[in-house]
């Protein structure tokens, strides 16, 4: 059963939740580039990934079991680090970080739909389907929050039972040359091609927000961590192996933007094709729903907090619509202007950097968490040096890309700067 007799949530239920979360479109939309970095190895890099993950979901049960709280991330931070410049900067720039990945989800939505357009229409099109994407949706969340929230579950079941099918049709044509050592990127460049699509991972982090929702929680989260995470890793290393496996490297390349759903052609044929393509975008559609509602929530709890304007604290109808209206405008502004690769490099930096912070704090409450702080400073360490390969990756292959990756960083510190600096001009003049 998924919920108790009381209403509380069971491991199945939160296991759906974090499994939901990261496989929300993540993989849809960065396979290609994965493979692009990684070649022959995209499975190792998945793994890397992966491996990371799993050690800051060590942290999240930890803290989420000793400090359970609906402010998850956000609530972690203010505790370990108090609510001053540092924790203010870190919670915005995990708000612009949700913002980055929406931006992926709708660039995933407006790539897999372009390949039902003729050629000649397909890259004014994809830019069409991308803001049609962000806009309906948000305008579905303003009318009624939960319209495709109702579908949800049978969404997550869709697309799970079609990459499912992906892999266990296309497993016994791999061809072993194809992911073999020799076809494998350097050691550095594999590590960093992980860390490029670490945001893939990201979601698993939504399991701390239902705590005070979940019945005997000290058993609960712990187990739906660990069970989410380490069948996504399995997930994505399988669905990598089919597809470099079966496909060539340039083909995977040269459809970089939509690689899965070309990927299913050699087993599945164009039927295949059609089939995740369209999974695709129903992923990426209700990924978009449920991040784009998260990420207005989290700019609420911050404006809360007293670390972004008081607007953003305002609601509407019982929801935080400026906060959703400033999201969705700025994912628009991203999703439309950058590259995928962009797009990935900024969501993956950011969430790294937050989840160095979220280890560290875990690492400081060792004690009071019954933690071993050695694995939660690993954790951190692992989160830094990935972060370091990713710097490495971008500066050595695109160095222009490094300005924008310090752009959302600096504009991150410059939000949180000039609203405590209005704060206190306001206070002077009262």
């Amino acid at each position: 059963m998924s919920e108790a007799a009381d209403g509380k949530m069971g491991l199945w239920a939160v296991v759906s939740l974090g499994v939901g979360g990261m496989v929300g479109g993540g993989i849809f939309a960065v396979l290609g580039l994965a493979v692009q970095l990684a070649h022959g190895g995209t499975p190792v890099a998945f793994a890397l990934a992966g491996m990371v993950a799993l050690l800051t979901a060590y942290s999240y049960a930890k803290l989420s079991v000793a400090y359970p709280s609906r402010g998850g991330t956000v609530a972690f931070l203010d505790r370990t680090f108090g609510a001053g410049m540092f924790t203010g900067s870190l919670n915005v720039l995990l708000w612009l970080s949700y913002v980055v990945m929406l931006s992926l989800y709708a660039f995933a939505f407006g790539s897999y739909g372009a390949t039902f357009l003729p050629q000649a229409w397909q890259g004014i099109g994809k830019h069409a389907l991308i803001s049609l994407a962000v806009i309906a949706i948000a305008g579905m969340n303003l009318l009624n929050a939960g319209l495709i929230g109702k579908a949800e579950i049978w969404i997550v079941a869709i697309k799970l039972a079609i990459l499912l099918l992906f892999v266990g049709v296309g497993f016994s044509g791999i061809h072993a040359s194809q992911i073999a050592p020799g076809s494998w990127s350097p050691p550095l460049q594999l590590a960093a091609g992980g860390m490029i699509i670490f945001l893939a991972y990201e979601g698993f982090e939504l399991i701390a927000n239902t705590a005070n929702d979940v019945r005997d929680v000290a058993k609960t989260l712990p187990r739906a961590y660990y069970t989410a995470v380490g069948f996504v890793i399995a997930l994505y290393v399988l669905v990598a192996l089919v597809t470099v496996g079966n496909l060539p490297v340039d083909k995977i390349v040269a459809a970089k933007d939509y690689a899965l759903a070309e990927a299913a052609r050699p087993f599945l044929g164009q039927t295949g094709f059609t089939l995740i393509a369209i999974a695709a975008m129903l992923s990426t559609a209700s990924a978009i729903n449920a991040t784009l509602y998260g990420a207005a929530r989290l700019s609420y709890c911050i404006a809360r907090d007293g670390e972004l304007p008081e607007v953003l604290e305002h609601k509407v109808w019982g929801q935080p619509v400026e906060g959703l209206i400033i999201t969705a405008g700025l994912t628009l502004i991203v999703a439309n202007v950058f590259d995928l690769s962009s797009i990935a490099t900024l969501g993956s930096a950011g969430f790294l950097l937050i989840f160095a912070a979220v280890n560290s704090a875990n690492a400081r409450h060792a004690p009071h968490t019954h933690s071993r702080g050695w694995i939660s400073a690993a954790g951190a360490s692992a989160c830094l040096l990935a972060f370091g390969a990713l710097v490495w990756q971008t500066a050595t292959t695109a160095p222009a890309k490094l300005w924008v990756l310090a752009a959302m960083l600096a504009l991150a510190v410059l939000i949180e700067g000039a609203f405590r600096l209005a704060k206190r001009e306001i206070r002077l003049h009262e």
